[in-house]
């Protein structure tokens, strides 16, 4: 009989069932395990010409499973290197393009140098903190109290902004004294900035401007005397 038609041992078959788990890791997962099995198989073969052969042949699989990147620049480039990681290094063919190393592999970027604020009093922002080193550089005059001013009722509108209390302008003067570095003193003035109310109603105005777009605006149904519109059924008989 031929043994390509023997009956095999069912509890054979079981304990001889692969699981990806036992399974060896996958370089590249996206090319899938038949493909890291045919770079396996090209490493073990002696004959380099016959190397060169079945890494071409790989390139080709490759390329193919990719049909979408073939426009992008140095695409066959992109395959070479691929198919060297995937061979964990150890592909020994020849390759039109430089062969990449496991030194730059593994090589990783240096660290971005990201600007790190933390202020004090975060609910006036960092805009703010910026605006009062601008203003501690310019001279004192006309303008610099201006821009000062300018500053204090922003600080006392951001703070209404997130904190729904009033505030008294002692308060944000005090602030400002500590975020200037003790450089702007307005602290024994006789400043006064604006009416809490005033700003309450603007940040409320500036809040209904922002509502998202789309949403149907709700119709009063009702007339000036307060009862609903009677339905008016149209004539079309002409008199």
């Amino acid at each position: 009989m031929n043994s390509k038609y023997i009956k095999e041992n069912a509890n054979d078959v079981v304990f001889h069932l692969e699981y990806n788990s036992e399974r060896k890791h996958l370089i590249i997962p996206e090319y899938g395990r038949h493909l890291q099995k045919l770079i396996d198989q090209a490493t073990d073969i002696p004959d380099r010409d016959e190397r060169n052969k079945i890494a071409k042949y790989i390139i080709q699989v490759m390329g193919s499973l990719n049909p979408h990147l073939r426009d992008v620049p140095d695409f066959q480039h992109k395959l070479w290197d691929q198919i060297f990681i995937m061979s964990d290094f150890r592909l020994d063919v020849d390759s039109p393009y430089p062969i990449p190393s496991r030194e730059v592999l593994v090589l990783k970027p240096d660290p971005l140098s990201y600007p790190q604020n933390f202020p004090k009093y975060r609910f006036y922002g960092n805009n703010i903190k910026y605006m009062i080193d601008v203003a501690n550089q310019w001279e004192e005059g006309e303008l610099k109290g201006a821009l000062v001013k300018v500053i204090a009722n922003h600080m006392k509108k951001s703070y209404l902004s997130w904190n729904k209390d009033t505030v008294t302008d002692a308060v944000i003067f005090e602030h400002l004294f500590e975020l200037s570095d003790g450089k702007i003193n307005l602290i024994q003035s006789s400043e006064e900035l604006l009416n809490t109310t005033d700003l309450m109603r603007t940040n409320k105005r500036v809040s209904n401007k922002i509502m998202p777009l789309g949403q149907p605006k709700i119709q009063n149904n009702k007339n000036k005397t307060g009862k609903p519109k009677p339905f008016q059924k149209k004539n079309n008989n002409p008199k």
